[in-house]
């Protein structure tokens, strides 16, 4: 084996949907032709049928696996999954001293000691910046003494709609007519209350100061058409505030178009030879 093929690291995709499925399709059509040193390698999902079909059209042939069998084809584990599937590729994963890449990071705060796990056998946890911004300066500030850290979250109602929290309360998204705000308080509860919608909110937490001491607000606003994310921080070292607004993807208003181009320059980070911030 020649030097630059040792360099290459294989890449499993743990879930092919609104995220998943693109970052597949970009390492079949780039890693022979511009994405050197990265390689498709398996993927998987909970139905390995649906699965085998999506891949059908791909340039070259990928194994369709078990959720924990991406650990024994991989370097990389890219996990993309309903939260109820995490630890099934999680664990494996990290037990294996791969790197592991979760969106789903809601899940991840469920289950901390993953980080003690990847600690004792060499593995890796790396959570792509996905829908936000500023991460990088917020972990900058965390090493100083920081007062405050504020979040608030604004999404079109159909965004929310599957959220526990809204159907428990039995909430009407699509006769909403003026901004209203589902929720007020840490992150640490929201999480619970909005699993598939607040893994932002919790990477911002982990990079800062936790999820109990990061406040948080989430706002249904029939008057907003992107997903709009608001960070203030008050530091020793800064006070900075910024703002994002995501194009929901078409299939799920849930997630912004910007998470899988995320989840892409994470991977192209691993392994090129020059890079800029995070």
């Amino acid at each position: 084996m020649s030097g630059s093929e040792e360099k290459v690291l294989k890449v499993g995709i743990g879930g092919l949907g609104t995220v998943g499925l693109p970052v597949a399709k970009w390492l079949d059509e780039e890693a022979g032709a511009g994405a050197e040193g990265l390689a498709l390698a398996a993927v998987s999902a909970f139905n390995l049928e649906r699965a085998g079909v999506r891949v059908e059209a791909f340039k070259t042939s990928v194994p369709v696996v078990g959720l924990a069998e991406l650990a024994e084809l991989c370097d990389v584990i890219v996990e993309c999954a309903p939260p109820e599937n995490f630890l099934d590729i999680a664990e494996p994963a990290l037990r294996a001293g791969r790197i592991f890449v979760p969106l789903s990071v809601t899940s991840l705060l469920k289950h901390l000691d993953l980080i003690d796990l990847a600690r004792e056998t060499g593995g890796r946890i790396i959570v792509p910046t996905g829908a936000i911004l500023g991460l990088d300066a917020v972990r900058a500030a965390s090493l100083g003494t920081v007062h405050s850290v504020t979040m608030v979250t604004r999404k079109p109602p159909g965004g929310l709609k599957k959220a526990p929290f809204v159907i428990e309360l039995g909430l009407d998204m699509d006769g909403l007519t003026e901004a209203t705000l589902l929720y007020e308080g840490p992150v640490t509860e929201a999480a619970a209350k909005f699993p598939a919608n607040v893994n932002v909110a919790v990477a911002l937490s982990l990079a800062g100061i936790g999820p109990d001491k990061t406040d948080y607000q989430v706002w249904a606003d029939p008057g907003v058409r992107h997903n709009t994310h608001t960070i203030k921080v008050d530091a020793d070292t800064a006070s900075f505030e910024m703002t994002i607004a995501n194009v929901p993807n078409e299939e799920n208003p849930a997630t912004g178009q910007i998470v899988c181009l995320s989840v892409i320059e994470t991977l192209r980070g691993l392994v090129t030879p020059f890079k800029v911030g995070t």
